[in-house]
């Protein structure tokens, strides 16, 4: 089983990296390799895609690697290849974001990234630390993980679902905010389950055993 986090220059993977070693290791789950070859992609079992920074730089940057984006398309949607989404790279699940500039993402899931409007005006955007999850719906993913766990989040903008069936879990700051989504062969996470320590940890064991 080969598990690979894709490189496209948009952020740092190291913490990204060890975790996913390590509960491999731990689990028996195979190799887990960094990448940018679409090779690697269109080879792997499990598809992770890693995302720090603005929506616009990040997709601009996935595409500007030559068949990577196109790679990914084969393998979660030709090939029902179990994906995960970190941080930008859920939000690339959406149909479009609102941030700097219109961008259109993935549409794997229906919705739009928007900035974070708390209704508490003490509350600070970007969202940044740790906030309690609230857990809307069951998913073998989420096994082990309740709420009230905690998870690190750092981001100015968030994902609107257009269908509720497709959120999994979210947390209060102000109002709620998309923490979880999912459908079929995909989840993807707003916060980093990488620097999410327990919980953090479980989602990335879970999801290496995970056959959709």
């Amino acid at each position: 089983m080969l598990t690979v986090i894709v490189d496209y220059e948009s952020g740092n993977l190291h913490s990204a990296e060890k975790a996913f070693q390590r509960m491999a290791r731990e689990g028996d789950a195979g190799d887990v390799l960094v990448s940018s070859s679409p090779e690697d992609v269109a080879r792997a079992d499990r598809v992770v895609l890693p995302g720090d920074g603005a929506f616009p730089a990040c997709w601009k940057e996935l595409h500007d690697h030559r068949g990577i984006s196109e790679a990914i398309d084969e393998a979660v949607n030709g090939k029902g290849r179990p994906f995960f989404g970190i941080c930008v790279g859920m939000q690339m699940l959406a149909d479009v974001s609102h941030e700097y500039t219109e961008t259109p993402g993935f549409g794997w899931i229906g919705g739009s990234i928007e900035h974070i409007a708390p209704t508490d005006k003490a509350l600070k955007v970007p969202h940044m630390g740790w906030n309690d999850l609230v857990l809307d719906q069951p998913h073998v993913v989420l096994e082990g993980i309740e709420t009230g766990d905690h998870a690190y989040f750092v981001h100015s903008y968030h994902f609107h679902v257009a269908n509720t069936v497709h959120l999994l879990a979210h947390v209060d700051y102000g109002g709620d905010i998309t923490a979880i989504i999912g459908r079929d062969n995909i989840i993807g996470t707003q916060f980093h389950p990488e620097k999410s320590q327990k919980a953090g940890l479980r989602m990335i064991a879970n999801f290496l055993k995970w056959k959709p």
